[in-house]
């Protein structure tokens, strides 16, 4: 059972050769962790929202090269590496917006190629990947924090907590960090519909923290803003352009909106392997299109009338003209432009 500490959320854990996964669907009302031994049912659990988030699911695929290595070679030892392809590109194409899930997989594929057999350096790097990520989320957060100049209530979208990466969170270690220095007064937390990641998952992680947490539907958010009780919005991400426009889970964009109308500063918090220096602007981000059920359905049943069809993009885009600060672990980028960018990306 997880205790009150955000030290003891893992979203991912390596125990005994076997990848274990909490399972975020059954959140706040279980706490069980699914274990994997297969490469493809891990992209399955990635692709199904067991694990969930751009840094996580980055380090979960990362795992399940490991996987994938040790099957491949214990039944054809001498094209194990050829074999493993099509398990990387099934892992690759379980969630095509999250960009760290590809560049895990790419920094997986380096140490592979060194590699005589599976037991070589795969398991190090899939392990130096979740470390380095649990550190980055803490940098930010610190980073995040100092932003942050008196006492407020903040807003949040989705859930970019410890759940969400290799653990601590991006946007939540920033509202962590930030609370240790006394700075949140309360913690806003939109639903995030269909999924509810803001008030299953995010409200969970703020109740385990002891920080004061109000759900809120999306749909609200505007007028909370108008009565001045928001000073931050603060969110994560799953991709960001060169130009520091910022996909996000659906209802970010909207956020960014009403932010900048009612002169509400807005902080995105991802590591610099969530930027895609490749991809010059936000239109260029392939967005996830999920199942219409998700939208239209609760608990398998249909609620939307019949003859309707739903959309369900799972992310949007923020322009960068809306962000205020985008917070990595290599710094800040203050109102960002394709040249700060640049700047940052090669400190």
């Amino acid at each position: 059972m997880l205790e009150n500490n955000n030290d003891s959320v893992h979203a991912v854990v390596w125990e005994g050769g076997v990848l274990r996964l909490l399972d975020q669907r059954l959140l706040p009302h279980k706490v069980e962790y699914l274990s994997y031994a297969d490469s493809a049912e891990v992209a399955s659990a990635i692709r199904d929202m067991v694990v969930r988030g751009a840094p996580a699911i980055g380090v979960a695929a990362a795992y399940a090269v490991v996987l994938s290595a040790r099957a491949w070679y214990a039944r054809v030892p001498e094209r194990w590496k050829d074999l493993m392809e099509t398990d990387i590109k099934q892992l690759a194409d379980a969630r095509p917006t999250a960009v760290n899930l590809c560049w895990a997989l790419e920094k997986m594929r380096v140490c592979l190629a060194e590699c005589e057999n599976p037991e070589e350096g795969l398991l190090d790097e899939a392990k130096r990947i979740h470390a380095e990520d649990v550190v980055a989320c803490q940098r930010m957060g610190e980073l995040g924090a100092e932003l942050i100049e008196s006492r407020c209530s903040v807003l949040t979208h989705c859930n970019a907590g410890a759940l969400a990466t290799g653990g601590y969170g991006t946007a939540l270690g920033v509202i962590r960090s930030a609370n240790k220095a006394g700075k949140i007064q309360h913690v806003y937390a939109d639903e995030t519909r269909p999924w509810l990641q803001g008030s299953r998952l995010t409200a969970w992680e703020m109740v385990q923290e002891k920080i004061p947490v109000t759900v809120l539907v999306e749909g609200a958010a505007a007028h909370l803003m108008k009565q001045g009780k928001v000073q931050w919005v603060i969110v994560g991400s799953d991709r960001i352009a060169a130009n520091g426009d910022v996909a996000n889970k659906i209802g970010t964009y909207n956020l960014a909106v009403v932010a900048r109308y009612h002169g509400v500063k807005f902080m995105v918090v991802a590591p610099t392997s969530t930027i895609d220096m490749r991809i010059g602007q936000g239109d260029q981000i392939p967005i996830e299109l999920r199942s219409e059920d998700e939208v239209m359905m609760n608990q398998c049943k249909r609620v939307a009338a019949e003859g309707a069809v739903g959309w369900n993009p799972a992310f949007d885009v923020t322009p960068a003209d809306l962000v205020d600060a985008i917070v990595t672990e290599k710094g800040v980028v203050l109102e960002p432009t394709a040249k700060k960018m640049a700047a940052l990306m090669t400190q």
